[in-house]
């Protein structure tokens, strides 16, 4: 009986974080969009909007700025829009850190190959480096929904965004997935 309960406080650990492996999981299974408003640090300025995103790697953003940013990809392309911009950005998603946030199964497969998932006070975590992308993804602690994550931009600035009010989910009209609807 001793053994056993010697051998349960040394296993206890690694069952711990093997659930909590399984529950994020089986939420971002579960998850087919997701709705959150936004703030978003570059550096040291501070953005802010909502978003929805589709999966795999649909996204479509709108900033609350004076110049009524967009970001907006339909998987393939990725287009950043606004007032400020005389012609919109155009990117391959491939060539962003959101072609691996967007895309579950990569996260899912990549829950699997770490040994533990990491936590502080109010997330769970896990680092993802893949080939020039690092990449932290934050979960909620309560239910297990995505609630942020710290890349580096294009540019190799460090990009903290975090999620709020999220929901998942709903209805989403596929139609502002359309990248040409956004193009000047």
């Amino acid at each position: 009986m001793r053994y056993f309960f010697i051998l349960f406080l040394i296993l206890y650990p690694f069952n711990l974080y093997a659930n909590i492996k399984d529950d994020l999981k089986l939420k971002l299974k579960e998850t087919n969009n997701v709705y959150f408003k936004f703030t978003q640090k570059i550096n040291k300025k501070m953005e802010e909007g909502e978003c929805k995103i589709s999966y795999p790697k649909k996204i479509f953003c709108k900033y609350n700025d004076l110049y009524e940013k967009i970001i907006v990809s339909n998987g393939n392309s990725l287009i950043i829009n606004s007032k400020k911009i005389r012609n919109y950005l155009n990117y391959k998603i491939k060539d962003t850190p959101l072609n691996l946030i967007l895309d579950k199964n990569f996260l899912l497969k990549k829950l699997d190959e770490i040994e533990k998932v990491e936590e502080n006070n109010e997330t769970f975590y896990f680092d993802i480096t893949q080939e020039k992308n690092k990449i932290t993804i934050y979960f909620d602690k309560n239910n297990y929904d995505i609630i942020g994550w710290t890349t580096l931009d294009i540019y190799q600035n460090k990009v903290e965004t975090k999620l709020f009010d999220v929901q998942t989910n709903l209805m989403i009209d596929e139609k502002i997935f359309i990248v040409q609807k956004y193009l000047n």
